[in-house]
């Protein structure tokens, strides 16, 4: 790795690395935001709909072996290049994509880019904290957000410009290259790992593994928390069609607020204890918030669990950065496994028993992260 002499050049590399982070949630919002006009374009049923999301969440998953040799042998400024020069010709690809297997194929490509974009720019966000010693990450998660949050907008404002898919993922394409080529110069160079003849798939153990279940369980929640809050909200509390989405709007904004002043806090008390405490503090609170019943407990309740997921995602991540390449793109597999199974899950029990025994679910996620944050070895 390089070594920075100036506060400029820590600076331009920390712009550097949250630009990436505002290149993935912009790409997942633009894709994201027109699967209704690609639902039409391409004649698709509604089932079809979800295995072509479905085909996303698979390839984050089965990206391991990928990304774990990508950053062993040429490291995370490598990965970050790779994924960013790739990931908007899928964009444009599946924009033009003739047919529904096609799609289905540029979305399972969308799945693993994404995987190696997320595991590389993680890696450089640690690499950048150490660098400048300066917390961060919890702030470059919050830009993540701000991506997909601009992607909407975006995306909003090309419909008043054309209605037609690919004109608008051509240009966002144009915009995420200009961003990856302006900032990939200014991320930090690392020593490949040459030895040991690339990385085969193996189940996390040690630290790794810890560290895995806790991206699992609070990646099941803010999946969860997005896919199910509007219709809690809508059949259980019987809220009207004005106030439903605001579970997802309280949820959203607390956790904005709190990865924004987040760095701050893991500096003064620490990682493990944000952790134990955001995990009560969620898992409480949404329980309280279903047994007391109505609106406004829910919306408390999902401004909780905001409030206190926030740091899960950037210090789980921050720490599995420290154990290495291979056991950060394990654990961001195992993020990427709560992600796509845990809504589906939720679903399942609401089917069998009620929405209101599913959230408990969530809840039961939040609070396990509690009991699992004193099994890791924090450094």
């Amino acid at each position: 790795m390089t070594t920075l002499h100036s506060a400029s050049h820590i600076r331009r590399t920390q712009l550097a690395v949250a630009t990436l982070f505002l290149v993935l949630g912009f790409n997942f919002g633009t894709w994201a935001s027109r699967i209704p006009a690609l639902k039409i374009y391409l004649g698709l049923s509604t089932a079809e709909v979800g295995f072509l999301l479905l085909a996303s969440g698979l390839g984050a998953v089965f990206s391991f072996p990928v990304t774990a040799t990508i950053l062993h042998k040429l490291g995370s400024k490598a990965a970050c290049m790779i994924s960013g020069a790739l990931l908007p010709l899928v964009l444009i690809g599946l924009a033009l994509a003739p047919n529904y297997p096609v799609a289905l194929f540029m979305m399972l490509l969308e799945g693993v880019l994404a995987s190696l974009l997320n595991v590389g720019m993680n890696a450089q966000g640690v690499q950048a904290e150490i660098v400048g010693k300066q917390a961060i990450m919890s702030r470059l998660h919050a830009v993540f957000s701000l991506g997909g949050l601009a992607a909407a907008l975006f995306a909003s404002g090309m419909t008043f410009i054309s209605d037609l898919v690919w004109v608008h993922f051509l240009v966002a394409s144009m915009i995420l290259w200009l961003a990856v080529a302006v900032s990939v110069r200014h991320l930090l160079v690392e020593k490949p790992q040459a030895s040991g003849g690339g990385q085969r798939f193996v189940l996390p153990t040690g630290v790794a593994l810890w560290l895995g279940l806790l991206a699992l369980c609070g990646t099941i929640v803010e999946g969860s928390m997005s896919d199910w809050s509007a219709l809690y909200l809508k059949d259980v509390v019987a809220a009207s069609a004005q106030m439903a989405p605001l579970g997802i709007a309280f949820f959203s904004v607390t956790m904005f607020i709190a990865r924004w002043f987040g760095d701050v806090w893991r500096t003064q008390f620490g990682a493990p204890k944000m952790l134990l405490w955001g995990g009560l503090l969620s898992g409480l609170g949404l329980s309280a918030a279903l047994l007391i019943g109505g609106l406004v407990p829910a919306l408390i309740g999902f401004a909780l669990v905001g409030l206190g997921m926030a740091a899960v995602s950037p210090c789980v991540y921050a720490q599995a950065a420290k154990q290495g390449a291979v056991a950060l793109a394990a654990v961001t597999t195992m993020g990427s496994i709560g992600a796509l199974m845990g809504p589906p899950v939720i679903g399942f029990v609401a089917h069998e028993t009620s929405l209101s025994w599913g959230m408990a679910l969530v809840a039961l996620a939040a609070a396990l992260i509690a009991l699992l944050t004193p099994r890791v070895k924090w450094d």
